[in-house]
């Protein structure tokens, strides 16, 4: 029901300036009792027990406070091959990216696939660096066989990774391309046609910034993969229920099997580009100057972060191809997963004796 309204003086506008209340009493006795349950509930949780602080890993912005393994993948089949071997995978969802930690061997370990390119294998190796913490990198995937030695299937852990169309494009004087002065490396390999290798300049922590060409993997990951992934055999044939995708001058009689048995080869340059490379005389000039065995087109750039941030890192990588060197069309189209789950093979023994 209605209140009665008590007769008073009207306020002059002096008085109501200097008394608000006094217009609206009612308003200003519900705001005063909030007021005062408010400091009631802040004085109790002044006495209340302290919340327990989170690991240091988390509260800096990670996701996760275990030292893992970080195993990085390209494209989907390299990602297949690996994922069913992480036990009790717990997922992240990153940027379009869907991360599983979990254990693989019983080692903790960090599983993502990074997309194709040499922007995306560096952008989300930064990423997992940033958000998990990064123990050590490990990169398993296919790659094209440059070095005439090796064959479809075998998989290379190689000692070293350059970026291979990190290039000055050269004018054109006479019947010879010159390099600009200020791209000018003491580090120099011959030019292919317009295209001048270069170094990158680049630092960590530890070290200045300088021009580097080649970003080394990890000594004692290599000494352990050398002692670690050889004594059993790799992949050969295609599984009976694996289609042969028909495309690409690629039919479906294509052979299934290998006509040698891939072995592992611990050593040797790997080179990253953003380019698939199919092309022989290419081939020939990147192993005549890089004295590579394989190619690919993410491992240097997740090579070049490792280093910046001074996180240990190694690559594993399996030719699906010959990089153009093929008798017939390109090979990746029939022995693309075989090869994926090669290196996937040598990642797992290779994770098992992992001391943590």
């Amino acid at each position: 029901m209605n209140r009665p309204i008590r007769n008073s003086a009207p306020l002059t506008p002096r008085a109501a300036l200097l008394h608000p209340w006094a217009l609206f009493p009612m308003e200003f006795a519900m705001i005063a009792r909030r007021c005062l349950l408010a400091l009631a509930l802040a004085t109790s949780a002044l006495g209340a027990a302290p919340v327990a602080a989170k690991p240091a890993a988390v509260a800096s912005g990670k996701l996760d406070a275990i030292p893992r393994t970080v195993i990085i993948t390209a494209f989907e089949p390299e990602w297949v091959a690996l994922e069913g071997a992480v036990q009790a995978p717990k997922a992240y969802h990153l940027n379009g990216l869907t991360i599983l930690t979990g254990k693989m061997a019983g080692r903790p370990v960090v599983l993502l696939q990074s997309g194709v390119s040499m922007v995306n294998a560096a952008m989300n190796t930064q990423l997992v660096i940033d958000r998990f913490n990064a123990r050590r990198i490990v990169f398993s995937g296919i790659a094209g066989g440059i070095d005439p030695a090796l064959s479809v299937g075998d998989v290379v852990v190689a000692d070293r990774w350059a970026q291979y169309m990190e290039v000055a494009l050269g004018r054109k004087k006479g019947d010879q391309f010159i390099s600009p002065d200020i791209y000018d490396d003491p580090d120099h390999l011959s030019n292919y046609g317009m295209m001048i290798p270069r170094t990158v300049r680049v630092g960590n922590a530890a070290q200045p910034a300088k021009r580097h060409r080649w970003f080394p993997a990890d000594p004692a990951l290599l000494a352990l993969a050398k002692k670690s992934v050889g004594g059993f055999a790799l992949e050969r044939c295609l599984p009976a229920n694996e289609p042969i995708p028909q495309t690409r001058g690629v039919s479906a009689e294509a052979g299934r099997c290998l006509d040698h048995q891939p072995r592992v080869s611990v050593g040797g340059n790997g080179i990253s580009g953003p380019a698939f490379a199919d092309n022989a005389e290419y081939r020939e000039y990147l192993f005549a100057q890089f004295k590579a065995q394989v190619l690919d087109m993410e491992t240097a750039a997740t090579a070049h972060v490792a280093y910046a941030n001074q996180v240990p890192f190694i690559g594993f990588r399996s030719l699906s191809d010959l990089a153009g060197g093929d008798s017939g069309p390109n090979q990746s189209w029939v022995f693309g997963r075989l090869a994926a789950r090669n290196a996937a093979t040598v990642v797992q023994r290779f994770v098992a004796a992992l001391p943590n």
